[in-house]
């Protein structure tokens, strides 16, 4: 597995704020202009790094994509905030660039992602977008597509095992894990409790190729403290496929939860610490606490949902990482516009190899977002409905 520096990537007007120092490098990301780091850590081949070398230019894909053409869209379910809204705006997006749009959810079923992808390829899509249920199980299908000249773009997770993806656009996997394990680390030095920090660990569904990424760069941070015995695993459960949680289901996190603060803790002295990869698991997990009579640990998530922000804002959850589906989207519709005027795709900003290709990767930057920043980020001003106001904690 590709490991990580102990680093967030710095880009030219970043809109991010400083996210502490981490294995000798400070990193300030001022609220805007350019990122200023103290110090330049060496690269690495990951899914947030660029590797030292970039394909000077990308394959010839297609004759000519001209507006009014048929994109089709292939989420995979609305059953997070950061997937239902992609769903509510990639069409108008698209629509609005001068596109033709079919856009289906999957509803987290990999049978059903095929049939509408197969549905897009008979419809005439020129682009076919795909954030893969299970990006395993997409190889024939996108064959297929490729077969008739089709451009293949996935969205947010990588599609593993297939010559027939173009590009991904996505938030760095193994860089947004980094972050959420420094997340944790800020908290926990933050809190004061004294090392050595008992802490548990979750990890995303198996399924999702981002899952083990995620993980990945998070223990890239915690592991050499683990083995320094400045952290420990009060469950003792440390890998992958014991910490996942199947289909990312709030519900599993939160029943596992409450068995390890049975089975392995006592007298509401609980876990200090929890690696959450999200932030319904890290909600889940807090209520599992809270519900038990434990003190709520130093919890970090991911995807800025609202009720989150709420729970940063009023000290409940310490952490979350922000992925504004904004900026993907926007991202996607560089790549796609690209493509009016070239047969290629714009050089990536790194490649990252999914067992048969290097795939071109198109990646906005995650921020960490704590109660100490979180107005510079979603300011109460921001709110736009009275229940996001209410959801934010802005009464």
């Amino acid at each position: 597995m590709r490991s990580m520096n102990s680093r967030l990537v710095c880009g030219a007007g970043a809109l991010m704020v400083a996210v502490g120092v981490m294995g000798g490098c400070a990193t300030v990301q001022p609220a805007e202009g350019p990122c200023e780091c103290t110090c330049t850590p060496e690269p690495t081949a990951d899914q947030g790094v660029p590797p030292t070398e970039v394909p000077p230019s990308t394959p010839e894909l297609i004759d000519s994509l001209s507006l009014g053409d048929l994109v089709g869209v292939s989420l995979p379910w609305i059953g997070t905030q950061s997937w239902a809204m992609a769903v509510a705006a990639f069409g108008p997006a698209l629509e609005a660039a001068g596109f033709e749009v079919v856009l289906d959810d999957a509803n987290n079923e990999s049978g059903r992602q095929i049939r509408q992808i197969e549905a897009m390829i008979a419809q005439g899509a020129k682009v076919i977008i795909v954030g893969a249920v299970d990006g395993t199980q997409l190889g024939s299908v996108l064959d297929q597509a490729k077969d008739q000249g089709i451009v293949i773009l996935g969205l947010d997770r990588m599609i593993d095992g297939t010559a027939s993806v173009d590009g991904v656009v996505q938030y760095g996997a193994v860089s947004t894990g980094v972050a959420e394990g420094q997340a944790l680390v800020q908290g926990l030095e933050e809190s004061g409790v004294p090392k050595p920090w008992t802490i548990e660990l979750f990890a995303g569904a198996p399924t999702d190729p981002n899952s083990s990424l995620f993980f990945e760069g998070a223990m890239s941070l915690l592991v050499p403290m683990i083995d320094a015995g400045e952290i420990v695993v009060g469950s003792g459960e440390m890998e992958f496929a014991d910490v996942a949680t199947l289909e990312w289901a709030n519900e599993k996190a939160q029943t596992r939860m409450e068995e390890l603060l049975a089975s392995t803790y006592s007298d509401g002295v609980g876990p200090v610490g929890v690696l959450a990869p999200n932030d319904g698991i890290a909600r889940a997990t807090l209520t599992a606490c809270e519900d038990a009579g434990f003190d709520l640990p130093v919890v970090g998530g991911l995807d800025a949902e609202d009720i989150s922000i709420g729970w940063v804002r009023e000290g409940k959850q310490y952490a979350t990482i922000s992925w504004p589906t904004d900026m993907l989207i926007a991202r996607m519709l560089e790549v796609i516009n690209y493509l009016l005027t070239s047969p290629t795709l714009p050089d990536p900003d790194f490649t990252l190899n999914n067992g048969v290709k290097d795939v071109g990767i198109y990646s906005p930057d995650p921020t960490i977002v704590t109660q100490a920043n979180i107005d510079d980020h979603y300011p109460c001003s921001a709110a736009n409905s009275e229940e996001q106001a209410t959801n934010w904690k802005c009464d």
